[in-house]
């Protein structure tokens, strides 16, 4: 068997798939439909200071190949998260993330505060494609000076491991990825959904409350790996890598492309135990191809051409 740890600062993952935030809910949901302590880990639902109802519905919608969501960050807040599903989360033998969402960086401190304090927590993931209060409801994610001044803030907070989840929504995301690492985030994962929207063509209105909404699954597949591709070439952090994967090979093309880890996400509404299928199979995948360490297949990538992932295109 091949290894498939995979270690960030001071915290060791059992294998290197993820469970995406918001797909898992909290943990406790789950547990009647899959086994969490086969994941490396569980990315919490985002959490916020105070409880969020998020936005009315219509809220989620399938596309062709994917799902546009518009849910608001609803929460039911850390206090309560503290209260009512943590305990859960600690019996459940696997690494807990938690990711963390705001409307302003004083906000993002507080609640990093208040969950640092507490056994049972591994890392945390920041959600940085959230409205900036204070900028009047522009995203963090899509400015560079925001997100650098976000993880200057939180870094010295917290001895354990700081992930930033990047928006993939601007013109060259590795440019914010080493603006992250320039200010200590252990990793940054990528990426988060893409601005999408729908339409009901009988009503000629948008379907969703919000008119766009955050796109996932298999349809935005080739976009992540671009962006994680892009990614792991600009900074030496690991990337998590995470969009449209519904099986191992789509887990194994982020691996080559240089993600450490993956996040599966979407697919997790149609097959809770996807993840857990998806890690056994990079394990035999390994095996077949005599690979003792999941370590090798990251970053290797044969691109042959040596043009950059960014000009490629132009």
């Amino acid at each position: 068997m091949a290894t498939t740890s995979f270690r960030l600062r001071n915290c060791e993952f059992k294998n290197r798939v993820f469970a995406a935030s918001g797909t898992y809910g909290y943990g406790d949901e789950i547990v009647d439909l899959a086994d969490p302590s086969r994941l490396g880990a569980i990315v919490t639902k985002s959490l916020s200071l105070k409880p969020r109802a998020g936005n009315p519905p219509v809220r989620i919608v399938e596309t062709t190949g994917g799902v546009l969501n518009s849910i608001g960050l609803a929460n039911i807040g850390v206090h309560s998260f503290l209260e009512e599903k943590l305990p859960h989360l600690r019996s459940m033998n696997t690494a807990v993330i938690a990711n963390i969402a705001a409307g302003t960086v004083d906000e993002y401190c507080e609640v990093l505060r208040i969950l640092d304090d507490q056994e049972g927590i591994d890392g945390f993931e920041i959600n940085v494609s959230c409205p900036n209060v204070r900028e009047g409801g522009l995203s963090f994610g899509t400015d560079r000076a925001a997100i650098a001044d976000i993880t200057r803030r939180l870094r010295p907070m917290t001895k354990r491991p700081l992930i930033i989840k990047l928006t993939p929504n601007v013109s060259h995301i590795a440019e914010f990825a080493r603006a992250v690492e320039a200010e200590g985030a252990d990793a940054v994962s990528v990426m988060n959904t893409l601005i999408g929207m729908a339409v009901d063509v009988n009503t000629r209105k948008p379907i969703l409350s919000t008119i766009t909404g955050g796109l996932s699954g298999p349809a935005i597949k080739p976009i992540a790996i671009a962006k994680v591709y892009e990614t792991a070439r600009a900074v030496k952090i690991p990337v998590i890598g995470l969009g449209g994967i519904v099986n191992t090979t789509d887990a194994l093309e982020f691996l080559i492309a240089g993600a450490s880890a993956v996040q599966v996400g979407t697919v997790n509404f149609v097959d809770p135990s996807a993840g857990i299928k998806i890690a056994d199979g990079i394990n035999r995948y390994c095996d077949e191809h005599g690979i003792d360490d999941v370590a090798r297949l990251v970053g290797s990538l044969d691109a042959g051409t040596g043009i950059s992932v960014v000009d490629s295109w132009l």
